[in-house]
């Protein structure tokens, strides 16, 4: 009885395999794709969709790595010349600089004069 329902089971499980593999041809051959050409195209389509979002996405991130590359060289331009300002606008810079021009500093104080508004 045992043997009588192995064998059984065996004929079962080679159908089974049998037919599975029938499924996945019919699946497979030509009647099977025109079955599925809106599913085919559908899966086409969000490939093209993926394969032009990742060629923006790179492009994007090439024009941003070229973006601030110039960013830092500016931002060095501009920490040049604001201590090449700092330095010029000392004292004792501006006093030699002007001295080309026959300007000495002042040794007295600067004063103001007011106009006396009652004498006319």
């Amino acid at each position: 009885m045992q043997d009588e329902a192995n064998i059984s089971e065996q004929n079962i499980q080679s159908a089974q395999r049998s037919s599975d593999w029938k499924v996945l041809v019919d699946k497979v051959s030509y009647k099977g794709i025109v079955n599925n050409v809106p599913f085919l195209a559908f899966i086409v389509l969000l490939c093209v969709l993926y394969i032009s979002n990742n060629q923006r996405t790179i492009e994007t991130q090439r024009t941003l790595n070229v973006k601030n590359e110039e960013l830092k060289e500016l931002r060095w331009k501009y920490m040049d010349v604001k201590s090449r300002l700092m330095s010029a606008s000392m004292e004792a810079e501006v006093i030699v600089n002007v001295s080309a021009f026959g300007l000495k500093p002042m040794m007295l104080p600067a004063y103001r004069i007011n106009k006396d508004s009652t004498q006319k």
